[in-house]
C-alpha cells in the first residue's frame, strides 16, 4: 500500500468507525457487529502505526488508550464549575419558584433533568474537535484527564455537521452503569482485588488511573447536561442541549421542559417511582430556567447559580446494630463520637461507622449499648444516625457515656462555652492534632504537597517531621528510606514541597490551620495584612474591621500568634524560604492608585474569579459596593452580567470597563 493509498483507506476508516461509535454509544442503534467494528478498528490502528505522519488526536483509534503512565497536569476552567443549591422538601422547591416569580415576570419555562451520580466533566471544544477535558477539581481548577476521556465511547472526538461554534464548553457526568460496575466488581473479586463501595467511586477511580489503556476497558459512559460559550446557537440552555445532540453527544432522554411548578412536581414523583429501573445511579432532579436571559439577570451567590437548584431524594435508610462507639480527634483537638456498626448497604455503599458527632447528640438519641439504630446518608453522602429502634432494645443495656479524657493522650477535655464539642487541650502533645494539621497544611486546597496522610504519619514517626516548619528541611534521602519510595518518587516530592514555598500569601495563611480562618477569610485577612508580620502584630481592633471578620475570629487568630510553638514555625517556614508576603503586585501598599475609587463586579469572568477582583481592588486602594448608585466610579462586567446593573450604569454614566481594562489599570 502506498502513502496516497494508506491516506485514503486511514479517512475512510476514520470515517465510518466514527458513525459507527455514534449509532451504537449514543443512538443505541448499531447496524453492524461487534466483529466487523474491532476488525476495521484494528486495520486502522495498523495502518496509522506504520505511517504516524496521518496521526490525528481525533481518530477513533485514539480510543484504545495507551499504556503510557502519566501524571495529570493542572488546567484552569474558563467558566467556574459551582455547585447548585441542593433542597429535599417540595416547600423548598415552592420557595425557589417564588424567589424567582419575585424577580421574574411570568411565562418562563424550567428544565427538569434527572441528577446522575457520577463524576462531573468539563469538555472543550475547537474546530469540532475534543481539545481538552477537566475534572471539577476546586471549581476553578481541575485535573487534565483527556487521555482517559478519549476512552469513552460517548464523548465525540469530531463532531458531527457543522453548526457548531468553533470554540465552546460542554460539561457532562461520566458515569458506570449498574451492570458495568458490577461486572468490573465480579472481575476484581476474580483476582482476589479489592472492590469498589458503589459506581460513582468506580467511575472517579477510574477517571484517575493514569494508564488510559486500563481505562479504555471500564465501560464509561458520558451524558452532557450544559453548553457554555460565547457564540451558542441558541440563548436558552434546552435548546442548546437538543443542538448537542446533534453534534454527536448523548443527552439524557428524560430532560423535559415545564412550564408549571406542578409540572415539576409531577417530574420529581414519576421518577422517584421509576428511577431504579434506569442503568444509572441517580439521586435527585435538577432544575433550571431554561432561558439565559434570565440565568444573566438572576445571576450567581460565591458558590451557587441563583437560577437553578437540585431537589434530592429522600435518603435511604437502614437499619444496624451498633457495635460499639470510638472517639476520634480532630486536628482543632476537638472530640467526634464515631458508632462503629454492623455493616450494612445503604445507598449503594457498605456503611460500617457514623458520626454521633458530640455528647449532646448522644444523649438526645438515647443510645444504648447493642441498640439497633436507624442510619441514612446526609445528601446520600455522609452517614448519619437518626434515631433508634426501642422496641428492639435489650432491657438489660446501658446508656453509652461520653468521655472525659482525650482517647489519644488522656488528657481531660475541656468543653468551651458556646460550643457543642469537648476539646483536648494538649495541642502540642496530642499526636492526632499535630499529624492533623500537617495534613491540612499539604492538602491541595491549601499548600497543595504530594504527600498523602500515611506519608505524613511515616515522617513523623521516625521523627523528621514534627510540625508543618519541618516539611522544608527534608531531603530526598530522608524520603528514600520510607515504605513505596524510590529515588524518583522522592525527588518528585522534594520538587512538589519546593514549589509550594511561592504560592500565594492566603494559600499559606489557610495552611497554618488557624481556628475559624477558611479559605474564603484568608483571602480577606491577606488582602488587609500582605505579611505574616504584619497579620501576627496586628491589634484586635484591625482584625474585626476586615469584611467578614468577627470578634470569634479575630479572637482565634490573636490565641493562635500567642503561642510560641506557632511563632516557631512561621520562624521556620521564613528561614526556609517560604513566601510569608503577598506579591509585590498583590501587595495592598504596592500602590494606592485606585484609592476611593467605588467598584461594582457583575457577571462571570475569564482571567479573574469575582473573589480575586475584590481581592485586587482594594488592594489597590479600591472601595468594593454591591449596588449601582451615582457614587460608583466603575462597573465591571463579565460575561452574564446583569442587565438592569448594566442598565443603570450606562443611566448615570458609570464607565462600563471589563476585566482587561481593569487589569490594565492596575498594572498601568
Amino acid at each position: 500500500m502506498d502513502k496516497s493509498t494508506a491516506k485514503e483507506r486511514i479517512l475512510k476508516l476514520r470515517e465510518e468507525l466514527h458513525e459507527h461509535n455514534h449509532r451504537y454509544y449514543v443512538m443505541a442503534d448499531p447496524v453492524i457487529s461487534d466483529k466487523e467494528y474491532d476488525r476495521m478498528m484494528q486495520e486502522l490502528i495498523r495502518i496509522e502505526s506504520e505511517y504516524p505522519e496521518f496521526y490525528d488526536p481525533s481518530s477513533p483509534s485514539q480510543r484504545v488508550g495507551s499504556d503510557i503512565s502519566r501524571e495529570f497536569s493542572q488546567s484552569s476552567h474558563k467558566y467556574p464549575m459551582l455547585s447548585l443549591e441542593n433542597t429535599y422538601s417540595r416547600e423548598e422547591v415552592a420557595a425557589f419558584d417564588k424567589r424567582i416569580r419575585k424577580t421574574v415576570s411570568s411565562g418562563f419555562e424550567y428544565v427538569c433533568e434527572l441528577k446522575f451520580d457520577g463524576v462531573a466533566v468539563s469538555l472543550i471544544y475547537e474546530g469540532g474537535m475534543l481539545h481538552r477535558a477537566v475534572t471539577r477539581g476546586d471549581g476553578e481548577r481541575g485535573d487534565d484527564v483527556t487521555a482517559n476521556v478519549k476512552t469513552i465511547r460517548s464523548v465525540p472526538l469530531k463532531l458531527r455537521g457543522g453548526d457548531y461554534p468553533q470554540e465552546f464548553e460542554i460539561r457532562g457526568e461520566v458515569l458506570l452503569p449498574r451492570e458495568g460496575f458490577e461486572k468490573l466488581n465480579r472481575e476484581r473479586k476474580e483476582r482476589s482485588e479489592s472492590l469498589f463501595a458503589n459506581p460513582r467511586n468506580a467511575a472517579a477511580g477510574t477517571l484517575k488511573i493514569q494508564n488510559s489503556s486500563t481505562v479504555a476497558g471500564r465501560p464509561l459512559e458520558c451524558i452532557v447536561y450544559r453548553v457554555l460559550g460565547e457564540v451558542l446557537p441558541y440563548d436558552s440552555h434546552y435548546e442548546n442541549l437538543m443542538k448537542a445532540g446533534e453534534w454527536g453527544f448523548r443527552i439524557s432522554e428524560q430532560t423535559r421542559k415545564c412550564s408549571t411548578l406542578q409540572e415539576v412536581f409531577d417530574f420529581i414523583d414519576h421518577w422517584d417511582l421509576y428511577r431504579a429501573e434506569l442503568p444509572y445511579e441517580t439521586d435527585g432532579v435538577v432544575i433550571k430556567l431554561n432561558d439565559f436571559s434570565l440565568h444573566r439577570q438572576l445571576g450567581y451567590t460565591a458558590k451557587t447559580p441563583r437560577w437553578a437548584i437540585a431537589y434530592k431524594y429522600s435518603a435511604e435508610r437502614a437499619a444496624t446494630r451498633i457495635n460499639s462507639v470510638g472517639f476520634q480527634v480532630g486536628r482543632t483537638g476537638a472530640i467526634t463520637p464515631v458508632a462503629n456498626l454492623e455493616p450494612v448497604l445503604l445507598a449503594g455503599t457498605t456503611v460500617r461507622r457514623a458520626s454521633l458527632h458530640n455528647e449532646d447528640q448522644m444523649k438526645i438519641l438515647d443510645i444504648h449499648a447493642g441498640d439497633t439504630v436507624f442510619v441514612e446518608k446526609g445528601g446520600d453522602i455522609i452517614p448519619k444516625i437518626v434515631g433508634v429502634d426501642g422496641d428492639r432494645r435489650d432491657p438489660r443495656s446501658t446508656p453509652l457515656e461520653y468521655i472525659d479524657k482525650c482517647p489519644a493522650c488522656a488528657t481531660p477535655l475541656e468543653k468551651i462555652e458556646g460550643e457543642a464539642k469537648h476539646y483536648c487541650p494538649a495541642i502540642d502533645t496530642c499526636e492526632p492534632q499535630i499529624l492533623g494539621r500537617i495534613e491540612h497544611f499539604v492538602s491541595r486546597r491549601a499548600m497543595n504537597i504530594n504527600m498523602a496522610g500515611a506519608t505524613v504519619r511515616r515522617l513523623f514517626y521516625r521523627q523528621l517531621v514534627r510540625d508543618a516548619g519541618d516539611l522544608y528541611y527534608l531531603n530526598a534521602d530522608d524520603i528514600a528510606g520510607l515504605e513505596g519510595f524510590a529515588k524518583k518518587s522522592s525527588e518528585k516530592l522534594i520538587r512538589s514541597i519546593e514549589d509550594s514555598k511561592n504560592l500565594p500569601w492566603h494559600r499559606l495563611l489557610y495552611a497554618l490551620g488557624i481556628r475559624f480562618v477558611g479559605e474564603t477569610v484568608a483571602r480577606k485577612l491577606a488582602a488587609a495584612f500582605p505579611s505574616a508580620d504584619k497579620l501576627i502584630n496586628a491589634e484586635w481592633e484591625e482584625l474585626v474591621a476586615v469584611n467578614e471578620v468577627g470578634g470569634k475570629i479575630a479572637s482565634g487568630i490573636k490565641n493562635h500568634f500567642s503561642r510560641q510553638p506557632n511563632l516557631a514555625i512561621i520562624e521556620k517556614l521564613k528561614n526556609a524560604g517560604v513566601s510569608l508576603q503577598a506579591r509585590e503586585s498583590e501587595e495592598t501598599d504596592a500602590d494606592n492608585i485606585l484609592e476611593g475609587r467605588k467598584f461594582v463586579i457583575s457577571g462571570t469572568f475569564e482571567r479573574f474569579s469575582r473573589d480575586q477582583l475584590k481581592t485586587l481592588i482594594g488592594q489597590h486602594g479600591g472601595v468594593n459596593v454591591s449596588a449601582i448608585s451615582s457614587n460608583v466610579d466603575f462597573l465591571v462586567a463579565g460575561d452574564g452580567a446583569g442587565p438592569s446593573k448594566l442598565k443603570k450604569a450606562r443611566e448615570l454614566n458609570i464607565p462600563v470597563i471589563s476585566e482587561n481594562d481593569f487589569s490594565e489599570m492596575i498594572n498601568h
